[in-house]
């Protein structure tokens, strides 16, 4: 009996070492692959459901406080310190690659109201109810063991007004403090070097911009956004909004632009010269937003909020692209983006600092170039197909509490209702003079004074 057989060499289709494939000639003429836009469709489909099944945000907690977490700042020069305050006057240096805590000092009687480091990551200032600023320093008492962080007995300066943040300035060796007036203090001194007020309410955040580092922005309880110069004796502008603005985050790659966390639970997006009107108005949240920060890029800022999430917003776009949420955390007092773009940190009332991805599908251990690759083939297709209905469906969906998700409702209700009665009042022009429609960037500001 004769029997025809197929024979290949097996060197044809076998690798030729273990992380090496052989080449394949391929010709790319349209004509030859007629159905390549549909393939592709379908691998781009395919990589948003994965995207969606393996999004594991989470990546660990750091336990420790024995009250909430009140106030955050990362470590200047080294990604894997965080210092922390809490509300009962405690303050933890962490290390985050081992989740451990390096030293504890209890420094305030009440309130960490605020914390954060000189640039060059030597010393740290903190601020608290009692009136107190705190003056600390962080050594290393042997560099190759990278560990060994010990906390030096801190400077205290007593103060007669209260305070509430505290932030430095990025080049000099000065630090702002917030509270019934701004007063910038320096760090040889025990008496404030300048002291700026303009208006007569509690200010509750004070903000050095990065890039033009004599500039630094406040808010106050009496719904007021001002600005200030260090240089000048005057300040530079202010800006009423419609509800109270809780913090303040300039933009690290736009010199001009910063956001504000509101009442109302929305964030705007400012550009310091033109103020009139908000450059974007970022919605998703259902409470009041207390807590924002920017990633190092600037495309991208973090929020917290009283509804118990946090929220990562693209800067250029209005809804947010991930909500992060558990059943354990409570109301979002702060939160910080890692200095290496890859990790967001939430402190919250329940006494817990959480580490989670900023991309909440990225694979974070050792990649080959074959899964690089596919990792980069993927991205391209998924933002190729992007807009088409089915992808942006599945790529925008998220779980939510089931809280957030009524009171989402809810609030959409209000809000077309209310749209419906002022476009009723116009179209049918009302016994009272009707109100314009406003620009959805521009109808929560009350005015700008200069």
């Amino acid at each position: 009996m004769k029997v025809k057989v197929i024979s290949r060499d097996k060197a044809d289709y076998t690798r030729t070492t273990k992380h090496d494939i052989q080449k394949v000639a391929t010709n790319l003429d349209p004509k030859l692959h007629p159905l390549e836009a549909p393939r592709e469709y379908q691998r781009a489909l395919n990589a948003t459901k994965l995207e969606r099944v393996f999004a594991k945000p989470f990546a660990g907690a750091l336990a420790g406080h024995t009250d909430g977490v009140s106030c955050l700042a990362k470590h200047p020069t080294k990604l894997t310190r965080l210092l922390s305050g809490s509300c009962d006057g405690e303050l933890k240096v962490w290390d985050l690659s081992s989740k451990t805590c390096l030293h504890t000092a209890k420094l305030h009687q009440g309130f960490v109201q605020g914390v954060c480091m000189t640039p060059d990551g030597k010393n740290f200032v903190t601020v608290g109810q009692d009136k107190h600023i705190r003056i600390g320093k962080l050594t290393e008492a042997d560099l190759s063991v990278d560990s060994d962080m010990m906390l030096e007995e801190p400077l205290t300066i007593m103060s007669k007004n209260f305070f509430t943040d505290v932030d430095h300035h990025r080049r000099q060796q000065i630090f702002a403090t917030s509270g019934n007036v701004v007063d910038v203090w320096s760090m040889h001194r025990s008496e404030p070097i300048t002291t700026f007020s303009w208006g007569a309410d509690t200010i509750n955040t004070v903000k050095f911009n990065p890039v033009e580092v004599n500039v630094l922005a406040t808010a106050a309880d009496d719904r007021n956004i001002a600005l200030y110069d260090v240089r000048a004796a005057t300040p530079i502008r202010k800006l009423i909004m419609g509800m109270k603005t809780n913090k303040i985050c300039w933009n690290p790659m736009e010199a001009f632009n910063f956001t504000c966390a509101n009442e109302d639970h929305n964030l705007y997006t400012f550009d310091m010269r033109k103020m009139k009107q908000a450059l974007n108005v970022h919605k998703d949240h259902v409470s009041a937003v207390l807590d924002i920060d920017y990633s190092p890029t600037g495309k991208e800022f973090v929020s917290g909020g009283y509804d118990k999430s946090t929220r990562i917003f693209s800067a250029t776009h209005g809804r947010s692209r991930e909500v992060y949420h558990t059943k354990r955390m409570q109301r979002i007092f702060c939160v910080q983006w890692s200095a290496d773009n890859k990790y967001v940190l939430t402190g919250s009332d329940e006494m817990n600092i959480r580490l989670w991805k900023a991309d909440a599908s990225e694979h974070l251990g050792t990649q080959s170039a074959r899964e690089r690759n596919a990792t980069k083939y993927n991205a391209a297709l998924k933002d190729r197909f992007k807009h088409h209905p089915d992808l942006k469906r599945i790529a925008r969906h998220r779980h939510v509490p089931k809280a957030i998700y009524k009171a989402k409702a809810v609030k959409t209700t209000m809000e077309n209702a209310l749209n419906k009665k002022t476009g009723n009042a116009i179209k049918h022009k009302s016994i009272e003079k009707p109100k314009k429609f406003k620009a959805e960037r521009s109808k929560h500001i009350v005015s700008e004074i200069k």
